[in-house]
């Protein structure tokens, strides 16, 4: 009982030094998630000869050649289509006026050009408001030179933290591992396991599945000639981050751009075919050989986590998020398997099997019979 008291204090502690450091810890945290993603290939490279500083150095290098080149190529393109989407919103209100509205109004009998003029002055006046918002902060950032100091600061030292995390990572592991008591090494390399099989599940497989969804949605977006092909792609592969959410968002923006770009049904097949496509992939080839069945983690879960992480730790809470909901996640999962293993839950059964080995809380060990 001391001992579950320890533990309760020191896990309150640490939640207390996670809201009182909330900024500062962001680069670490940061720098520990990098470098918890991108172990696995440093350590490949060190099986394949390279010593640890060597194979994290060329880690690192493909890291800065793969950030470059999407800089270079995709970066611009984005930000144009971007300027494009704000240049086409007023063609946008008036094919609303002068098409659907008088079509709406012939099947339903409802004039919408009233509440469509609303929307429009609107937007029109939180448009002209944006500005002095940004002007504003603007003014606080050039006002607060030293928050913004700190503030780059912070960002810059996200490499520097991971180059550190990632060339000592094996070493800081064993360390914490050598202060585990000694009672509790087996399960907690047992937890342990679990907590990894699902974390790197989800962060790995699905970082990996929302590039893969974002590549196929942008390329066959764009092959067909839809305007802002490629930003609805990246965009429907962020949100992808949630099972179905890109399908369904990305879906539904492109068949809205589609019936306002063409004026034929045929692309709208196009742009259906080509998310449909997107799910295929991602049912038949990417789900199964990325995420496997070991994720668990419910869309809901994942909304939830990092709403909540949020709310509490703002970005830092925001970063430990899906780390905290997958360890949560296992840590439930392991009190439903005690629970369905105790007398409470199946006397009887218990009983049968176990006639003479309950201990006080109505739970036995498995390991001594096998």
């Amino acid at each position: 009982m001391r001992n579950s008291w320890w533990g309760v204090v020191i896990l309150l502690l640490l939640v207390g030094l996670v809201y009182l450091l909330d900024a500062m810890l962001m680069p670490f945290i940061a720098g520990m998630i990098i470098a918890y993603l991108f172990d696995p290939i440093a350590n490949r490279f060190q099986r394949w000869g390279m010593n640890r500083p060597l194979a994290v150095s060329s880690v690192f290098l493909i890291i800065l050649l793969v950030l470059a080149i999407s800089m270079l190529i995709f970066i611009p393109l984005i930000v144009q289509q971007i300027k494009q989407l704000g240049d086409a919103v007023p063609g946008v209100f008036e094919w609303f006026e002068n098409v659907l509205a008088p079509q709406v109004q012939e099947w339903t009998g409802y004039d919408v050009r009233a509440e469509l003029d609303n929307v429009q002055e609107t937007l029109s006046e939180h448009w002209q408001d944006a500005g002095g918002y940004l002007a504003q902060a603007l003014g606080q950032i050039g006002r607060s030179g030293m928050a913004f100091a700190t503030w780059i600061t912070y960002v810059a030292l996200i490499p520097v933290v991971t180059f550190y995390l990632l060339l000592d990572w094996s070493r800081l592991l064993a360390s914490i591992a050598d202060l585990i008591p000694r009672q509790w090494v087996d399960e907690t390399y047992r937890l342990a396991k679990r907590c990894d099989d699902v974390l790197s599940a989800f962060l790995r497989g699905q970082l990996l599945v929302m590039l893969c969804l974002g590549i196929i949605y942008a390329l066959g977006l764009t092959v067909m000639g839809l305007n802002f092909g490629l930003l609805i792609g990246v965009v429907s592969g962020l949100v992808s981050i949630v099972p179905f959410l890109g399908f369904i968002v990305g879906l539904g923006i492109a068949l809205i751009v589609a019936l306002f770009q063409f004026d034929s049904w045929w692309p709208l097949l196009g742009v259906l075919a080509v998310f449909t496509t997107g799910q295929i992939v991602e049912s038949a080839v990417l789900q199964p050989k990325l995420l496997g069945d070991k994720i668990g983690l419910h869309p809901v879960a994942v909304i939830f986590a990092v709403l909540a992480g949020g709310n509490l730790f703002g970005l830092t809470g925001v970063l430990l998020a899906l780390p905290a909901a997958a360890v949560i996640m296992v840590l439930l999962r392991e009190v439903k398997d005690c629970y369905k293993e105790s007398a409470l839950y199946d006397a009887e059964q218990s009983s049968l099997e176990h006639p003479a080995r309950h201990d006080g809380l109505g739970l036995y060990d498995d390991r001594e019979s096998s």
